[in-house]
């Protein structure tokens, strides 16, 4: 089974988001159960000098983009094993960010036929090309439009990834000619048509062979129309070619055992666990506890996340319960100004890390008793995976992948390892993490819930059987 995954960013090379961490683990869980996986991504500016140095020109071709043929130059590297090839095109990618700019319809438009384009040139001829939200969502509308006619692209099936709902890349009717060269056709309300705009990510949906998302729950979710962001009809209609697979992570690199970033490594061993409190606590000057829960939450300060909740109740939590909370992330400057004002107003109990710094995620991961994602949704999550793989136990709202892989903590059988709310509200989030503390200071039950996530199977391999199991079914 050959397998070309095409998105728009992925580690160790660029890395906006939770994307990039799908796209640097899972290739290698296929590999390692038999499938040859290649990567195509943009080359960026912003990739890292040290990468692009043991990059190899191997071929240029001309890429049509609507009327106009743009530039396209290749470029290989292998890591850890995986063959990447890198889209070249200064005029688009020689920027500093990865999107956000004016004219990303066409940077994406561009980047999908280059995909197709480039194929005959790499000498790899896949069987599926596995694409990964909006950005690469029209591959399989290319490939049906422009390439079927040619026998190299006969038998070539494709898979479609939904990493967030969200975000579905909607730009102006003109796109579909200027850029994509389709016809009228191709805009319809069984197209790409979307509110007299052009939708990508309908493209994908509709075009691809299969489609998943990243957890079973949110398969269901976005079928509704609180979740579905105006396509639940397309995706209720899809039935059995929609699939919701959740993700794993890279336990290779999240590994508390062997993690250079974090002051002291551990495999279950909760005293050595707690020497990463202590000293997180003296780092980011807060008194020096052993015995206070720490709260963490590492996360984008978006609304999606669930700050307003936090926001609402947080000050009774300082106020009246023993509890230390650190928060790490940037975003919206609403909620960095709320959360820097309440580190001001309870030095000794909070700290707000409001910058991007992946090694303080690893540090507040392995030194946090508590880890908190009250999400208004979460498509799956990786952060509450790898709080377990820590050994902090989640606190997380029964929501997307938080559902699937956090499951609350049952006294009576000693089942579960966490703790979860169900309605998006802040008093309920407090009930339970005042539920968890309470388990915190009670050490034998507390060391069962940690046992149990020090036990889970948190890596790719399950997941990747799954994918395996869709690339067969849709090859056949």
């Amino acid at each position: 089974m050959k397998v070309l995954f095409a998105a728009a960013e992925s580690t160790p090379f660029i890395k906006t988001g939770g994307l990039a961490d799908v796209i640097g683990a899972l290739p290698q869980a296929l590999q390692r159960g038999g499938a040859e996986v290649q990567v195509i991504l943009p080359k960026y500016r912003g990739i890292p000098d040290k990468y692009k140095q043991e990059m190899q020109h191997i071929a240029e071709v001309q890429v049509p983009v609507g009327w106009r043929s743009q530039y396209c130059g290749i470029e290989k590297l292998v890591h850890d094993q995986i063959t990447y090839y890198f889209i070249d095109n200064e005029f688009y990618f020689g920027r500093d960010g990865v999107y956000g700019y004016g004219d990303d319809g066409e940077r994406f438009a561009f980047f999908n036929r280059a995909v197709l384009e480039v194929l005959p040139v790499l000498g790899f001829q896949p069987d599926v090309i596995h694409c990964h939200d909006w950005h690469t969502a029209l591959i399989p509308v290319l490939l049906q439009a422009h390439y079927r006619h040619n026998p190299f692209y006969y038998d070539i099936r494709t898979v479609f990834t939904i990493h967030n709902l969200l975000y579905q890349g909607i730009f102006p009717y003109e796109v579909l000619h200027e850029l994509l060269g389709l016809h009228n056709g191709y805009f319809t309300s069984e197209g790409l048509e979307y509110y007299g705009n052009v939708n990508y990510m309908k493209g994908g949906l509709i075009y691809s062979d299969h489609v998943t998302t990243v957890s079973p729950t949110y398969s269901q979710e976005i079928k509704t129309s609180h979740y579905g962001y105006g396509l639940e009809g397309l995706l209720q209609s899809l039935g059995g070619r929609l699939s919701g697979i959740v993700n794993g992570i890279d336990t290779k690199s999240y590994n508390p055992a062997t993690d250079p970033t974090i002051y002291t490594k551990y495999r279950s061993n909760l005293v050595k666990k707690r020497e990463n409190k202590l000293q997180l606590q003296q780092e980011i000057n807060l008194p020096v506890s052993p015995t206070v829960p720490l709260i963490g939450m590492v996360t984008r300060l978006v609304d999606s996340k669930g700050l307003d909740l936090v926001m609402r109740v947080l000050d009774e939590l300082l106020y009246f319960d023993d509890v230390q909370f650190v928060i790490l992330g940037t975003g919206d400057r609403v909620y960095e100004d709320w959360f820097r004002e309440a580190a001001n107003r309870f030095p000794s109990k909070m700290s707000a890390q409001l910058s991007f710094n992946e090694a303080m995620s690893r540090k507040i991961y392995a030194a946090s008793d508590l880890f908190l994602m009250p999400s208004k949704f979460e498509p799956c999550g990786i952060s509450q995976l790898l709080a377990l793989r820590y050994g902090s136990i989640p606190i997380v709202r029964e929501t997307g992948g938080l559902n699937d892989t956090v499951h609350a903590y049952n006294e009576f059988t000693g089942e579960g390892n966490g703790f979860t709310f169900t309605d998006y509200n802040a008093h309920d989030m407090m009930h339970t993490i005042r539920r968890a503390t309470s388990f915190y200071n009670q050490p034998e039950r507390w060391n069962q819930i940690v046992k149990t996530a020090f036990n889970g199977d948190y890596s790719w391999n399950v997941s990747a059987k799954e994918y395996m199991e869709i690339y067969n079914q849709i090859s056949e």
